[in-house]
């Protein structure tokens, strides 16, 4: 895992950055272990359970949420699990309700019944689909993909244009825009099915009406969120003992956070 130094660099250039550059800065860290080029092209499910893990490893399993009621106004609180969202995204998250909160239940737009059995090859990442004599094999849209398609002016046609990897009509291959709308609907489907983790959303029900509040939970700002306040606060501390033992920062954050403690505590009875 990355240590404070590192996180701080990461923190840092992402202050200036957009929402998705903070992301993307976000993905890096937690995965390490890939070419940064390589990150935007990833599952979006694939990053978003990157992400959960990596908000695990750096404040613990529990996430505080707070939302309103669509309904009422009531402002609700409640508890998710990060580790249980980082191991399975495909809607089996938990909440637990806090003092005077609603119960919270997670779910995941899942996709239409198949009609056909989908074969999803997660070491390629493809799906394929068999659909009105259409054969056709698709790429899970990443990030990139998703960002290029939504500036144009057929998102879903570009998109699909991205993606495909094959499509063939009796026998015959076919270009992108030759696909039928049923063949595209299918494709959909697949892709949710596929990556269901792509759209993380929450249901909670409101303690006051009753009534139900779907929400999308973007962990990727959620988490730049706790990162910001982590490092302002770990700005301060450096601040403090370097005004009170002349250290510098390095040998700051080389301190454990229990030490890092104790040496205030002890800045704060001089």
């Amino acid at each position: 895992m990355a240590g404070s130094a590192d996180l701080l660099a990461t923190w840092e250039a992402g202050l200036g950055a957009a929402p998705a550059g903070r992301a993307l800065l976000l993905h890096r860290t937690a995965r390490p272990d890939l070419d940064a080029a390589a990150l935007p092209r990833l599952p979006v499910g694939e990053r978003e359970s990157d992400l959960f893990a990596l908000r695990r490893a750096l404040f613990g399993e529990r996430m505080q949420v707070r939302l309103g009621c669509t309904a009422c106004g009531e402002d609700m609180e409640f508890d998710l699990d990060a580790g249980e969202f980082a191991e399975n995204l495909a809607g089996h998250g938990s909440a637990a309700p806090r003092r005077g909160a609603g119960n919270c239940a997670t779910s995941h737009d899942g996709p239409a019944e198949a009609r056909r059995p989908i074969a999803a090859l997660p070491a390629e990442r493809l799906v394929r689909v068999s659909e009105g004599g259409w054969e056709v094999e698709f790429r899970l849209p990443g990030v990139a993909d998703l960002t290029a398609a939504a500036r144009a002016a057929d998102p879903r046609g570009a998109l699909i244009a991205r993606c495909l990897v094959s499509a063939e009509y009796a026998g015959e291959v076919r270009p992108a825009d030759a696909l039928p709308a049923p063949v595209q609907h299918r494709i959909a489907e697949a892709v949710e099915a596929a990556d269901p983790g792509a759209d993380v959303t929450l249901n909670v029900a409101c303690p006051e009406c009753g009534q139900a509040t779907r929400a999308e939970l973007d962990i990727a700002s959620y988490l730049w969120t706790e990162l910001d306040a982590w490092a302002r606060d770990v700005l301060l501390d450096v601040h403090l003992l370097a005004t009170a033992y002349g250290w510098s920062e390095p040998e700051i954050l080389a301190l454990s956070p229990l030490r890092r403690r104790y040496y205030l505590e002890l800045c704060a009875d001089v």
